[in-house]
């Protein structure tokens, strides 16, 4: 079966986590009104706390408003924090609270995370981003035939594991062709490597 491949390259316009040089990237196609976003949310944090600077962590907008009405506002709020330097901050709340994204759920994390909260209402009020949303929506449509989420992609390649941590470190495994993220050859070594880091965050 020949491999879906990522068309649009990560770019300066990416809300990125991690450092260029990484070996492994993942990208993510993501709604955060999506449940299963919402469960990969916790196997894209612990991944990122074992391989720390091996991991460059891509994500994107892909809000189904068919589905999630609050997908795309919620995306906004986003965006109006990432214009405050603080994207990652509010994507974090927004998937913690996934049950809870109306406008006076959006204002809350603004103050929790420390926005200047008239900008960030300003920037919701006037839909200051919604434009460009709706544009990255409609290319990640047509030229990558994005059609759910969580869509992932690892180094470029469609991602097809389950969306837990497990699967996805396997999937890790093979890609890093380098071997640099130093991760056991199987997945019961995999699995004993998660038992440990939960244990050291209780």
């Amino acid at each position: 079966m020949n491999e879906v491949r990522l068309k649009n390259g990560v770019n300066e316009r990416d809300h990125i986590l991690g450092p260029s040089t990484a070996p492994i990237t993942l990208l993510e196609y993501g709604d955060f009104e999506c449940p299963d976003c919402g469960r990969f949310f916790p196997a894209i944090k612990e991944v990122q706390r074992l391989l720390r600077d091996n991991l460059r962590f891509v994500y994107r907008h892909f809000p189904i408003v068919k589905n999630h009405p609050n997908a795309m506002r919620a995306a906004e709020a986003a965006e109006a924090a990432g214009a405050q330097q603080k994207f990652w901050q509010m994507h974090d709340e927004l998937f913690k609270h996934q049950e809870a994204l109306e406008d006076k759920h959006l204002h809350h994390y603004a103050r929790r995370i420390g926005l200047d909260t008239d900008r960030f209402a300003s920037d919701l009020t006037n839909h200051t981003f919604l434009k460009q949303i709706q544009s990255d929506y409609e290319v990640s449509l047509f030229d990558e035939h994005i059609t759910g989420t969580p869509t992932a992609y690892l180094n470029g390649v469609l991602y097809t594991n389950g969306f837990d941590s497990e699967n996805l470190l396997l999937a890790i495994k093979s890609a890093d062709t380098e071997g640099v993220s130093n991760l056991p050859e199987h997945r019961t070594g995999l699995r004993q490597l998660l038992e440990r880091l939960r244990q050291r965050r209780e």
